[in-house]
């Protein structure tokens, strides 16, 4: 068996491979041999037919099988001595079809794309900006009425006011204002405040139970989700609706009554006597808050690291091709024109993995079945905390975990979140990163602007 590699400019290389009848022709006759035993041929007694006859009938796709074999063994083996170096998988050269019966050298070339090389170096030179996003005094008043209104109290008043919700049988009307035969019909809770034509919604401030008002429903309710749960129909059906007014009859009104902010209230959320008066109380909200949003900032730095580093480390591509190989292999049918159009989102993204890569074998980054089990425990008490659920025993906690990660999906899931965090922590580690305090809403602003 001989190889002969060619790399070219564009970033490939051609690999060629000539089989010669000693590299396959000991396998196709132990195959032969093997077929004569077990086959079952009309003529002749099991096992006894003549050598001759089962060449002349069955050599030719036995040699097709054999060398196919061979072949994938071949370029596995090959592309496994040096897996870092290539990009995507061999694609064979079409070339003229093979006389099978006749030939008995036979070549094979394949392209594959080579990955670049380059080397990464941060340095207190890279500079980028970390975002921290303080709970200002508004945001906490709001996280303070949340609360209140999750710990209230709910009642039926006799008349509406802003802020309450209306359950109201509804019933679709046809074009002369009367119920449409066979219409949509429902009974639904409606939230005064969720309506955005203002001339409608004020018309229901005061209203009493066993009111009826009309509702241009597509014009009063833009959220189609919504919408649709409130027709009880098909989130499809809502562009499709040909009569969009809705007579609403109230069947009954609902307010929820904020709490007092007091000490039965700071117990309830934070156990006795943990919060004391309502400064602390909205200090142990702003605390809470911030940490929460440690998470956005964490995600916006890791999209400017990605950015700076595509921007930083120039990185070329055998793009012709990775969009032949693209097509080749996708297991749903892509296109020149498909590919031509996502082929910039797919490249940046394998950049990035290249470069990523670079960084954990240049920070020997490695995550130990332990990290994965703790990481597993994290999330299992975390999650059982948010639905106030007491955290199990260590031996039980170790079960639940364990049995997560026999799970590929989630096994994967968790692995990635790990590699993750250990990443970012190199990257804040490495770049020189100045700390910026921004306000939620400027932080959301900025977040648009970039992406």
């Amino acid at each position: 068996m001989k190889f002969t590699q060619k790399e070219n400019k564009d970033s490939t290389l051609l690999l060629e491979i000539t089989l010669e009848p000693k590299d396959y022709e000991g396998k196709v006759q132990e195959k032969i041999q093997e077929y004569r035993k077990n086959a079952v041929i009309p003529g002749f007694r099991k096992g006894k037919a003549p050598i001759a006859f089962l060449i002349k009938k069955y050599r030719t796709p036995i040699l097709i099988d054999e060398v196919n074999k061979l072949m994938q063994k071949e370029i596995y083996d090959f592309l496994k001595k040096d897996s870092a170096k290539f990009l995507g998988s061999p694609i064979p050269i079409e070339d003229n079809d093979i006389d099978w019966e006749n030939e008995k050298i036979f070549n094979f070339t394949y392209e594959i794309g080579i990955s670049p090389e380059f080397d990464i170096k941060i340095t207190n030179k890279d500079k980028l900006t970390y975002y921290s996003i303080e709970a200002d005094k508004s945001l906490v008043e709001k996280y303070c009425d949340d609360i209140a209104k999750r710990h209230g109290e709910m009642t039926n008043p006799e008349q509406s006011k802003e802020g309450d919700l209306l359950f109201c049988s509804i019933q679709q009307l046809d074009i002369t204002g009367s119920v449409l035969d066979n219409g949509i019909s429902n009974e639904a809770t409606v939230s005064i405040k969720s309506i955005e034509d203002k001339k409608a919604r004020k018309s229901l401030i005061g209203i009493s139970k066993g009111a009826c008002f009309k509702l241009d429903v597509v014009k009063c309710f833009s959220n189609q989700t919504d919408l649709a749960a409130m027709l009880n129909i098909k989130q499809n059906e809502v562009s499709k609706l040909k009569y969009k007014e809705f007579n609403f009859t109230v069947k009954n009104i609902n307010r929820l009554s904020p709490c007092k902010l007091n000490q039965d209230l700071f117990d309830k959320v934070y156990g006795k006597d943990v919060v004391k008066n309502v400064a602390e109380f909205k200090r142990k909200i702003k605390e809470e808050a911030e940490k929460s949003f440690t998470f956005e900032s964490d995600k916006m730095l890791k999209n400017d690291i990605v950015d700076y580093l595509l921007n930083k480390i120039k990185l070329t591509l055998p793009d012709r091709f990775l969009k032949k190989w693209l097509i080749k292999t996708s297991e749903t049918p892509l296109t020149e024109e498909k590919v031509k159009d996502e082929y910039e989102m797919y490249s940046k993204s394998l950049k990035w993995q290249l470069i990523e890569g670079k960084v954990i074998q240049n920070f020997n980054i490695e995550i130990k079945e332990e990290d994965m089990l703790s990481k597993t425990k994290e999330l299992v008490q975390m999650q059982m905390k948010q639905y106030g659920q007491v955290s199990p025993e260590e031996k039980h906690l170790d079960d639940i975990a364990k049995n997560i990660l026999n799970n590929e999906k989630e096994r994967e899931k968790i692995h990635h979140q790990i590699l993750d965090e250990k990443t970012l922590e190199i990257y804040k580690e490495n770049f020189k990163i100045t700390n910026k305090k921004i306000s939620y809403d400027d932080f959301i602003k900025l977040a648009t602007e970039k992406k």
